[in-house]
């Protein structure tokens, strides 16, 4: 009797928490770059932040879109898709516009050739779409040009994935690319840091957020019973996030810059 007189307390707080995580899940994400956005808008300088995390996820969660429509998963998964898409589009609108603007000498590299008098007379020799320049890969200066490369990856993608529904192996690869490229996340920014010799202009508190994030995201997987794929990004992406951790600990306490280098105020380290 006891048990009964509780159950109507057990379900609705069950449910509640089910609501929670997967509010989570769906938002989550996308926290751990509001203090990076903040400090790129407040310091006036994207340096310290790579582009390349926004290419890895963009392309992460356009393929897991389109392993939905071979394989559904919890809806929540879904819409985490869609959020992070629309945050890493307006992330590389602010980056791009920065470094546009903190470039004195801008020499103007196009996805597609220039279209105006204006920018004929500014620009270098065309190049058409087909030909880019593959030296500037994602580092174009317009955000319109990374706009067209993305519509243009999702239409192709988007294409051979309805050609191929049917092929279990097709489906389960693209599941797996999906979330291996996901799992890839913190790659760039781990060797944007090796390069730099420093983690100046990352914030930290991103990276944190990241660990503390792609920990639950595991637990949630292996949980939810969500596809193998899903629990095995999750890993590989902690023990990205640590490497990452280590780097901030080490760049920290042995400096492998010179100390006005470290103290330019374009590059104040974001905490």
């Amino acid at each position: 009797m006891e048990a009964d007189g509780l159950e109507w307390l057990v379900v609705p707080m069950h449910q509640l928490v089910s609501w929670g995580a997967a509010g989570a899940m769906v938002f989550g994400g996308v926290v751990p770059y509001i203090p990076q956005y903040r400090d790129i808008k407040r310091t006036q300088n994207a340096e310290g932040f790579s582009t390349y995390v926004c290419l890895v996820l963009l392309v992460a969660n356009i393929l897991r879109i389109l392993f939905w429509f071979g394989r559904h998963f919890e809806s929540p998964l879904l819409w985490q898709s869609i959020i992070m898409i629309i945050t890493m589009l307006l992330m590389l609108k602010l980056c791009t516009e920065v470094r546009v603007s903190n470039e004195l000498n801008i020499k103007r590299r196009s996805f597609s050739a220039a279209d105006s008098k204006d920018e004929e007379i500014k620009a270098p020799p065309k190049r058409s779409y087909l030909d880019f320049d593959l030296n500037y890969f994602w580092h174009w200066s317009k955000f319109t040009d990374y706009m067209q490369c993305v519509l243009t990856f999702t239409g192709v993608t988007g294409y051979i994935t309805y050609l191929s529904l049917d092929s279990f192996l097709f489906v389960e690869t693209l599941g797996f690319l999906a979330v291996f490229t996901e799992a890839m996340l913190g790659v760039p920014q781990l060797y944007r840091n090796y390069q730099n010799r420093s983690t100046d202009g990352m914030s930290v508190k991103m990276v944190l957020m990241w660990t503390s994030g792609d920990t639950f995201k595991t637990v949630y997987f292996i949980l939810n019973q969500a596809p193998f794929q899903f629990s095995i990004c999750g890993l590989l992406q902690v023990f990205v996030d640590m490497a990452i951790l280590l780097q901030v600990y080490f760049y920290s306490y042995y400096p492998q810059k010179p100390a006005s280098h470290a103290a330019h105020p374009a590059s104040t380290k974001a905490l």
